[in-house]
């Protein structure tokens, strides 16, 4: 009887410990998960961050602006759901300033400023800058997109002025290799870098008849051509007399070596 009162004791601790285990190691899990989903989604808030952090680099829309912090809402929300207790004051005190952000741009006036006051920066760094945060912002807006959370009208106005944007840098950033090229006397790549300025210009105002941006970076790549032009042109005006010297002395050389005989 005792032995038998032993067995089911000890089978009973064997049990305890094993449903211990599995419950620490289930807990264990869960909080890595947690660990996990919280990293994701800081990673996402501050990913979106750094684009607003940037984004006064290019003229954006309000609608753009408001689509960024309803965002940063909805990632800062999920975060704070799986943050770990000690974050949970830091989220829901900049959750009241984004839904600010948030209530502020959904109750002004719509506004869209134009693309001809982007500014193309000389440094290399700022442009890599410029580049990067418009791909950022590209793949955001397409992200909350495929979400059902922008209106379609929204999203092809907002993806056409981060293209057209990009397109301006592209052709500014063609233009400036043209112009270096130049400089050092390399003509051929200088026109080969202004061929596709020019084509992509073009593109540009199949699109925009009207864009003065077309209009002024045409002339800007017409000027850089001409004088290309003008420095072949001169360059071919100082070697012709020489080479004409140069052949003028083969022909009397010719005249006074020792004839062969036959």
């Amino acid at each position: 009887m005792i032995f038998t009162i032993s067995l089911i004791v000890i089978s009973a601790l064997l049990l305890l410990i094993i449903g211990i285990n599995l419950f620490q190691q289930h807990k264990e899990k869960q909080e890595a998960d947690r660990r996990i989903v919280h990293q994701q989604q800081r990673s996402k808030i501050d990913e979106t961050a750094r684009v607003l952090e940037h984004i006064g680099l290019f003229p954006c829309s309000n609608q753009i602006m408001l689509v960024l912090y309803k965002r940063l809402v909805d990632e800062m929300t999920s975060a704070a759901s799986v943050a770990p207790k000690s974050h949970q004051k830091d989220y829901e005190k900049q959750l009241l300033d984004f839904r600010a952000q948030v209530n502020q741009l959904e109750s002004s006036p719509s506004s869209s400023p134009s693309l001809d006051s982007i500014q193309i920066p000389n440094d290399d760094k700022q442009l890599v800058l410029m580049v990067q945060t418009l791909k950022k912002l590209k793949a955001i807006l397409r992200t909350e997109h495929n979400k059902g959370k922008i209106d379609p009208n929204v999203f092809t106005e907002e993806d056409n002025r981060i293209n057209s944007m990009q397109l301006r840098i592209n052709v500014d950033a063609m233009l400036s290799r043209a112009q270096n090229a130049k400089d050092i006397k390399q003509y051929g790549s200088a026109k080969q870098m202004l061929n596709k300025a020019i084509a992509t210009l073009n593109a540009i105002k199949l699109n925009n008849p009207d864009d003065n941006f077309v209009q002024s970076k045409l002339n800007v790549a017409k000027s850089i051509s001409d004088s290309i032009d003008n420095s072949q042109q001169q360059k071919a005006k100082e070697i012709t007399p020489t080479a004409k010297a140069a052949n003028g002395e083969d022909d009397i050389d010719m005249l006074f070596q020792p004839k062969k005989k036959w």
